[in-house]
């Protein structure tokens, strides 16, 4: 019975991954960047984020963590453009100043995990630098990385909570 429970979890979660890749085909065209390659890859990331969580309260705390990355991944932005008399350090400079008041976030319920914020931040520098023009609307980058981050997290969240009652339907 344990193998036909683990055969079914497994499909079930082949089938959410094959619901996500639908989703992203169907919507990646209204998309404001990056409609020709689509952001699976974001939403498979930010899937893994809720595994690493795997309670609904800790993804909530994940959401959240999204949320504060991306904000940061801005502060990061904006703040090197300070430094840019000192082209090769103006971005170090930043993400030291911004991953500094970052590490203090430990100390906030509900703001402290820290892991999908590294992620999300990480997933928004590679929107921007490699996705035509979002660089130039760093609000198009927000807008993909926070629909596709949160689809992501929702089928992390899909994912275990299907999980558990397949296996509860499979002890029977």
């Amino acid at each position: 019975m344990k193998r036909l429970s683990f055969a079914a979890g497994s499909a079930y979660t082949a089938l959410l991954a094959f619901l996500i890749v639908c989703i992203d085909q169907s919507i990646k065209s209204y998309m404001p960047v990056g409609a020709e390659g689509g952001f699976t890859y974001i939403s498979f990331v930010a899937w893994a984020v809720y595994f690493f969580t795997g309670t609904s309260r800790d993804g909530i705390r994940a959401a959240i963590g999204y949320v504060i990355g991306i904000t940061f991944s801005i502060g990061i932005v904006q703040l090197a453009a300070l430094f840019s008399c000192t082209p090769f350090f103006m971005v170090p400079i930043a993400v030291f100043i911004v991953v500094f008041l970052v590490l203090y976030l430990e100390k906030v319920p509900w703001a402290n995990y820290i892991p999908s914020m590294f992620v999300a931040s990480g997933c928004f520098f590679g929107i921007i630098t490699y996705v035509p023009g979002a660089g130039d609307h760093l609000c198009s980058a927000v807008t993909v990385e926070l629909v596709y981050g949160f689809i992501g997290l929702l089928f992390g969240w899909i994912t275990v909570t299907g999980k558990g009652i397949l296996a509860k339907a499979f002890e029977k």
